[in-house]
């Protein structure tokens, strides 16, 4: 059996896409997956590549330890990413993934690799800090916030087996996320495109809008309806923007 490389246990790609001329990079929120955006690989292949990001302490990466720092799984993602860069690549992230996709296409711009686009949802702007505490409740605490917010499929929560299963890595990314300090910089000169839920409870309007801030290109920015994983009810209509974006981008 072919060994799988480590730049496989990274990056997933659903889809064929040999002819895109673009690649997107997609990445999960806290306790999410790289399966997350199969929908998302399904609707724009083959005109765009997607790449789904698999986090360590999951699925078939479960036996490995959890990285409980943002600065530390965007160093770790680099290396994967910038092989991926022999077309314009786009970032996506939603609610942790959001603020990952940021600290990446600024690793990405240091090493002179400009991002097509940074499309970010159900984050607020790296300049608004909250205090947040979650990753430190009890078992019980941490399914109860989950629940809350939604978005975990309700197996995966009624389910003890499963629970026992994913709890670490769920901790584990609530520790990235909420242990996040934005370091004041250099804007990017990657245009950024921020998608909120008008009733996040996670997220403003302005905190939402404090990520032109961070940007010294185009900049736009979407609410929908919805709580924190307003990205389930709207994945086609933000999957067509991106889509229509991206081919701007691109376009001669």
């Amino acid at each position: 059996m072919p060994r799988i490389s480590d730049a496989d246990l990274w990056i997933r790609s659903y889809h064929p896409a040999a002819t895109a001329t673009t690649k997107l990079v997609c990445l999960p929120h806290a306790g999410g997956s790289a399966s997350y955006f199969f929908p998302v690989s399904a609707r724009l292949s083959p005109a765009v590549q997607v790449l789904a990001v698999q986090y360590p302490g999951r699925q078939d990466r479960r036996g490995e330890r959890c990285i409980k720092s943002i600065a530390e799984l965007a160093d770790a993602l680099v290396p994967y990413v910038l092989a991926q860069a022999d077309r314009p690549l786009a970032l996506f992230g939603h609610s942790m993934g959001a603020s990952l996709a940021f600290e990446l296409a600024q690793r990405l711009e240091d090493r002179a690799v400009i991002p097509l686009a940074l499309f970010v949802s159900g984050r607020r702007a790296p300049s608004r800090h909250h205090v947040e505490t979650t990753h430190q409740l009890d078992d019980e605490g941490l399914l109860r916030e989950m629940r809350a917010l939604g978005g975990t499929h309700a197996s995966l929560l009624v389910d003890d087996e499963l629970i026992r299963m994913a709890l670490p890595a769920i901790r584990g990314d609530y520790t990235a996320a909420e242990t996040y300090r934005w370091v004041p910089g250099p804007p990017l000169r990657t245009p950024i495109h921020v998608y909120t839920g008008r009733s996040d409870p996670r997220v403003t309007l302005d905190e939402a809008s404090a990520w032109r801030e961070h940007t010294t290109a185009g900049f736009s920015l979407t609410p929908y309806s919805g709580g924190h994983f307003f990205l389930n009810d709207h994945a086609a209509q933000i999957t067509e923007a991106i889509g229509r974006v991206i081919t701007a981008g691109v376009s001669p």
